[in-house]
């Protein structure tokens, strides 16, 4: 049986790793390895491939700081309220 401290762990390190597989995905798939089937299409005149390698990998890292400020907030709330008597 695990203690709330574990599963609290547990939840936060697969909150991390699914975020940071969206963050790999973003800046080294979408700006590297895609770049040339996403350069097909066109954002603000430049090709996707070359904004994703830019700027959208940037954009995409700022909204999961702000996601992970969101679920850790959400999960420390749930947490405290199974610790109170």
């Amino acid at each position: 049986m695990s203690t709330p401290g574990t599963r609290y762990w547990q939840r936060n390190k697969r909150y991390l790793l699914i975020l940071l597989i969206v963050w790999f995905i973003a800046s080294y798939g979408f700006g590297i390895l895609f770049a040339p089937l996403l350069d097909h299409i066109r954002i603000g005149g430049f090709k996707l491939g070359f904004w994703f390698a830019q700027q959208g990998s940037i954009y995409v890292f700022v909204v999961i700081i702000f996601v992970y400020v969101y679920l850790m907030n959400k999960l420390d709330k749930s947490y405290s309220e199974e610790e109170k008597p």
